[in-house]
């Protein structure tokens, strides 16, 4: 297919995108931009966030992954069946009680002004290095397949990308973001039921002989039992309900539309929605790597990993899959950068800045200033795109479940020890021990050979890095001898137990 034509259907769909924002952008203020005016519909935003928690990295390394590992996913998977729950029956409570418009503005009620800026300061370095790496791996798969033939460089790209999505979330924030996830998330599916079928078609094959043939060469495997492995059962499904809890649960971009929602009940039913769709989808997208493994030795094609399913389709398949597989690429593009630079932007504004409680402020000067952020962050992007493109990783998920294993970590301990303990903490070390928690993870995982043995550290990381940030705190903190107030209470579930 032509790249020009290619380029066309990438900017016939971007103009979509923006006139989804003008409707749903107009008086828009600051508390649309930061939670949507508490107004958002749960099941607009429960579908809008599957493509929010897929994103270009499920849509291209889950299927790429297959070959290496089988449905071996299928454990964290379980894992985020249980994280899920956990969310929205014991964090979502807590945020509401609190009426939180920035989650870690519970760290400041419960544990203090140091744990805060903690907090966010690590959710800031998570999600730029996390939503970064998302945004590389897609638009290194579009500027393979169009741009560089039209001889555009790969910082052109980017940063038309970027301004591209600054334009439609600029004004409207979440309130516009709900809206336009749901239109992408839409677009996203679509093209993955659209590769199966046809998959299913040029191999004359049903969906049941699919399966029988994957599990002939190995492709659906699930379970690892060695107890060693980095991918151990266990140690997979563990770990991905504590993902949940780090990566959703104690995440603004994805609490924020989440309670943007009006009620703690509709947000609960937004959440376990959310649950059942992606375990669908994720099962869905694994089916989609084994067909691309059983097809890519009949049409010859050597790829394999995160380049596979755009070689298979844009090399192999009928045009009009090729147009859909790329509308269903820039679906899973858009809400991996669009949610992260809004969510951080409010962060900056709200946690760092403290726009929402200053007083000497107009409400056009808060404008002004949430706007400059928001600038910088498309900037920021830009920059660390670049440098993922000097990295060039074969699994962008890989990467991306390491880099949460440490940035998230502390956020873990934190929330933690504010939910699990009634104890002060000596707030000037706060930071210290939160950074301390990563670097002892850094030198086990590095010397693990010998402090190990054979033993493979995986994404039990998170939980270890979580864990020793919890005993920092312990040994900085007091007990609290003081009466427990209600405002207390509402803050911390020792009190329940």
């Amino acid at each position: 297919m032509s790249p020009a034509l290619l380029l066309c259907i990438l900017i016939g769909y971007f103009a979509l995108l923006l006139g989804v924002a003008w409707a749903t952008s107009r008086n828009a203020t600051n508390d649309s931009f930061y939670i949507g005016n508490k107004s958002s519909n749960w099941k607009l935003v429960a579908f809008g966030m599957v493509g929010t928690t897929l994103s270009g990295v499920t849509f291209i390394s889950v299927p790429g992954a297959v070959g290496r590992d089988g449905f071996g996913y299928m454990q964290i998977l379980i894992g985020y069946v249980i994280g899920y729950i956990a969310v929205a029956f014991i964090l979502l409570p807590l945020y509401y009680r609190l009426k939180l418009t920035s989650i870690y503005d519970y760290l400041n009620q419960r544990l203090g002004r140091r744990a805060y800026q903690s907090g966010a300061s690590f959710f800031i370095l998570s999600r730029l290095l996390g939503a970064t790496a998302r945004l590389y791996l897609v638009v290194n798969i579009l500027q393979a397949i169009i741009l560089d033939s039209l001889g555009v460089p790969f910082w052109l790209t980017t940063l038309v990308i970027l301004g591209m999505i600054l334009l439609y979330t600029y004004q409207g924030g979440v309130k516009t973001i709900v809206w336009t996830d749901t239109l992408q998330t839409s677009c996203m599916l679509f093209g993955l039921l659209a590769c199966i079928a046809i998959l299913l078609g040029q191999m004359d094959l049903s969906v049941g002989q699919g399966l029988a043939r994957m599990q002939e060469q190995g492709l659906a495997r699930v379970f690892t039992t060695a107890v060693d492995s980095p991918n151990f059962y266990l140690k997979q499904i563990v770990a991905g309900a504590f993902i949940v809890l780090a990566m959703t649960g104690m995440d603004q971009e994805m609490m924020q539309k989440t309670i943007s929602v009006k009620t703690l009940a509709d947000s609960q039913k937004n959440l376990l929605t959310l649950t059942v769709i992606l375990v669908v989808v994720l099962s869905l997208f694994m089916f989609l790597g084994g067909l691309l493994y059983l097809y890519a030795p009949i049409a010859g094609v050597a790829a394999t990993g995160d380049k596979l399913f755009a070689a298979v389709v844009m090399g192999h398949l009928p045009v009009a899959l090729q147009i859909i597989f790329l509308i269903a690429l820039i679906s899973a593009l858009f809400p991996s950068a669009d949610g992260a630079i809004t969510a951080l932007t409010s962060t900056v504004c709200i946690d760092l800045l403290g726009l929402t409680r200053r007083q000497d402020l107009s409400e056009r000067d808060k404008v002004r200033w949430r706007q400059r952020v928001h600038l910088g962050f498309a900037a920021l992007f830009l920059v660390l795109v670049m440098a993922f493109k000097l990295v060039d990783s074969p699994s962008m998920i890989g990467v991306i479940l390491k880099v949460a294993s440490y940035t998230y970590g502390p956020l873990l301990g934190l929330f933690a020890f504010g939910m699990l303990t009634a104890r002060t903490l000596r707030d000037r070390w706060v930071p210290l021990v939160a950074i301390g928690g990563p670097l002892i993870c850094a030198f086990l995982e590095y010397n693990q050979t010998l402090l190990l043995g054979s033993y493979r550290l995986g994404l039990e990381l998170l939980m270890i890095n979580g864990i020793l940030v919890f005993a920092g705190l312990w040994a900085i903190s007091r007990p609290c001898h003081a009466r427990i107030s209600e405002r207390d209470a509402a803050i911390s579930l020792t009190v329940d137990v």
